[in-house]
């Protein structure tokens, strides 16, 4: 897959099939758009053809809002990369960029810049100032520059239309089956293991304090099994997510995995994560004794339920 960090860096690409959007979480519905994508192309001859925004429109129209994503940007490239895309341009979104016309966007830099032959969308696309671009106005606007129009229809899950936000709510609630159903793939988490307080230890449980990106969505509190990635190497593990109550009396927002049948130091490394399933809601014990008990059952299910995952 090409990279390009700008619509400027674009070289010639052969008989552009392109479709645009964030494309967060890269799930089914995004999903069935590249196989659209791909097989177009394939059958005359082209190449796929993502442009993607960053940062993400409402991060610039609205700084005050506080949204989290499914991807980094480096994730939703691994995952565009596994389902076949051939080019990913990654446009920056400003101010200036959000005021151009849906008109001009068409004009200027789908046809004059990138020459598309067919242009992909889902079915509730809009783009441009105001987000005034819909399927009706490019059905005028690939007759008058001669581009072929395609528009896929929603993608279901559990029998809704699957979306970037039914992803992230399914995450907030700890619905990690769902996520993973709509996103087709394990949801992901990444992190740089760095030193905390060293209190797992002490409980047999010695656990992995993760420095994650601030911008991406963390699932609800709770204690999860996940698969770790070290160094290429897959290990189960058991995924703390919370404020560790029973243990201290800090605020401090942790996420912390202990890694089974693993023990080498990572300090400094960053380590990649896969939810596999939802264990149990944090809950605040009456003892250490109680909170060991409660984690042996946590290792006991992960390993019985996802074991073989």
């Amino acid at each position: 897959m090409n990279v390009y960090q700008s619509l400027e860096e674009i070289k010639p690409i052969k008989r552009p099939v392109l479709t645009l959007g964030m494309f967060d979480g890269v799930h089914i519905g995004h999903q069935s758009i590249l196989k659209q994508l791909n097989t177009i192309a394939k059958e005359i001859d082209g190449k796929s053809v993502l442009i993607t925004f960053n940062p993400h429109p409402r991060m610039v129209l609205q700084p005050n809002c506080d949204l989290k994503f499914l991807n980094t940007l480096e994730e939703k490239e691994n995952v565009l990369r596994q389902f076949g895309l051939e080019h990913l341009i990654i446009q920056a979104f400003t101010t200036d960029f959000s005021q151009v016309t849906s008109v001009e966007f068409v004009k200027n830099l789908l046809v004059d810049k990138i020459n598309i032959h067919t242009l992909v969308i889902g079915y509730d696309h809009h783009f441009g100032k105001n987000r005034e671009g819909n399927y009706e106005q490019l059905e005028i606007l690939s007759k008058e520059f001669g581009f072929n129009l395609v528009q896929i229809e929603a993608v279901d899950c559990n029998d809704i239309a699957v979306s970037s936000t039914k992803v992230r709510n399914a995450l907030i609630e700890g619905n990690i089956a769902y996520a993973n159903k709509a996103l087709n793939y394990h949801y992901p988490l990444s992190g740089e293991v760095v030193h905390g307080d060293k209190i797992g230890r002490t409980l047999g449980f010695p656990t992995a304090n993760l420095q994650v990106d601030p911008n991406k969505l963390i699932p609800k509190d709770g204690v999860y099994a996940v698969n770790v990635f070290v160094d290429n190497q897959k290990y189960l593990g058991l995924l703390s997510i919370g404020f560790r109550e029973t243990v201290t009396n800090s605020r401090e927002h942790r996420v912390e995995v202990n890694i089974l049948d693993f023990n080498q130091d990572i300090y400094g490394e960053t380590i990649r994560l896969e939810f596999l399933g939802h264990l149990r809601d944090e809950k605040k014990f009456n003892s250490l004794d109680d909170l060991i008990t409660a984690m042996n059952q946590d290792k006991e299910n992960a390993i019985k339920l996802y074991g073989n995952n």
